[in-house]
């Protein structure tokens, strides 16, 4: 069984608010300690027009008027990676509404391979200071009354986190519904091998641990779903259901990659994300540019 502190009491049901994002498929949390006015806000979406080259804040609205309405106090707004296929608002949120930003502290080898690709002069940092907090995997934090723990879950990409609070973890892109599997692990940084194994990570949790998804593709048609447990995952997951060696998954998941589009919103995503949310700098004349890497990605 995956250890788990103890200073982390399961009984604890957290309060779960989902906002689903249809443009992206992504789903953001609310997530209230019941003791208290204490939230914490997971995995926000900043609104683009990617052919226009226009952002907005509709998605981040609809979650400050949330915790506003209800007088909620954001105590931490969690990155479980950085996105490649949205991009965060946490710093619009935190500018409203407080709260510290949080990211796995692998996000500084995500920085140096993106930094990299985008050609990011020596002016972008890849030391993760971008963001208050970088969680080690173990780290304990609080939520109001709730004490919450990190869990490393890379694979998928090195800096990814699964959050444990309460009786619910968010797994980020580590895992999907049972009937939509797993998360690709062909990003720079991705391995298929790695991914399995933190995948049978938080499937080492109690069975009855909910878990909560950043996406869903409504495979067949069906609603959006973005709740299972552990036990549904490891019973029915098509992708690392009991009795799928490491092997297996492996060799299905890199063919399949070699199938995959790139997301849509992978170059803006990837360099708003690596800077914690924000967009780049402007230049001399005020105005701020993303740059589109040729046969890189």
């Amino acid at each position: 069984m995956t250890k788990i502190p103890h200073s982390v009491a399961l009984s604890v049901k957290p309060e779960v608010t989902p906002f689903f994002d249809e443009q992206t498929n992504t789903v953001s949390y609310v997530v209230k300690d019941p003791n208290s006015n204490a939230c914490a806000v997971i995995d926000s979406v900043m609104d683009i027009d990617y052919a226009a080259g226009r952002i907005s804040y509709q998605s981040a609205d609809e979650i400050i008027r949330f915790v506003q309405e209800r007088g909620l106090k954001v105590e931490w707004l969690i990155e479980t990676h950085a996105h490649a296929d949205h991009l965060s608002a946490a710093p619009y949120i935190q500018g409203k509404l407080g709260g510290k930003l949080g990211i796995g502290e692998n996000i500084k080898v995500v920085q140096e391979v993106f930094g990299k690709i985008f050609n990011e002069g020596t002016e972008f940092q890849r030391d993760g200071s971008q963001f208050d907090h970088l969680f080690k995997d173990g780290d304990v934090y609080q939520i109001g009354s709730m004490t919450a723990f990190a869990m490393l879950t890379p694979g998928h990409t090195p800096a990814c986190m699964t959050h444990v609070i309460g009786n619910a973890a968010f797994v980020g892109d580590t895992l999907f519904m049972p009937d939509g599997g797993t998360a690709r692990a062909d990003f720079p940084g991705g391995d298929a091998r790695v991914l399995y194994r933190s995948i049978k990570r938080v499937l080492e949790l109690p069975p009855e641990m909910r878990l909560f998804m950043c996406h869903d593709y409504a495979p067949g048609g069906r609603e959006v779903k973005w709740e299972t447990t552990a036990a549904e995952e490891r019973a029915q997951n098509i992708h690392v259901r009991d009795g799928v060696t490491e092997d297996e998954f492996v060799r299905m998941r890199e063919a399949r990659d070699k199938t995959l589009e790139l997301p849509k919103l992978i170059i803006p995503s990837i360099q708003v994300n690596i800077r914690g949310g924000n967009l780049p700098e402007p230049d001399e004349s005020g105005k701020r540019h993303l740059k589109v890497p040729i046969n890189e990605l």
